[in-house]
């Protein structure tokens, strides 16, 4: 009788992530770009609609939605930056899409659906990311998206219901 183990031990732990299903450093930096483009494009679009209504609780809804979204660009700059890359300076197309959009309550519609746009690339995302504070700040970053939808969403709504 032997001492020796029955089988060999397991160095999956030790598996480069791409390897093990999550997303390579070049996949998380490319995801991460591009979410900070949107991010800064939706900033943009919330910024320059405030006071577009002429309506305190508008210019409040896109004052919460700026704010959130200068919040998130700066975490995922950070993540990138931990990542050792500088992140992009550039602003999504989202930006000039939006500014053609004249009625403030469809630029709104456009928003959330770019807001949305948003939570679906960060559901597709997460789960390959295998750094538990960049997943953790990915999951916050979500459901404060998810928030501001719904509150959008329901702006929207009662406004139109007070056009006669």
């Amino acid at each position: 009788m032997t001492d020796q183990p029955s089988s060999s031990p397991c160095y999956a732990s030790q598996g480069a992530d791409a390897y093990m299903g999550y997303a390579s450093r070049d996949e998380l930096l490319a995801a991460l770009n591009e979410l900070l483009e949107a991010e800064r494009a939706g900033a943009r679009v919330a910024s320059a609609s405030a006071k577009a209504l002429g309506d305190s609780d508008f210019s409040q809804l896109m004052e919460r939605v700026r704010s959130d979204e200068a919040h998130w660009r700066a975490m995922l700059a950070a993540h990138i930056r931990r990542l050792g890359a500088m992140p992009s300076r550039r602003t999504g197309a989202f930006f000039e899409k939006a500014m053609e959009i004249a009625d403030p309550l469809e630029r709104l519609a456009f928003l959330n659906r770019g807001q949305a746009w948003v939570v679906r690339k960060l559901d597709i995302l997460m789960p390959r990311v295998r750094d538990d504070s960049m997943h953790a700040d990915l999951q916050e970053m979500a459901a404060r998206h998810r928030s501001n939808i719904d509150l959008a969403q329901r702006f929207g709504d009662e406004k139109r219901r007070q056009v006669p």
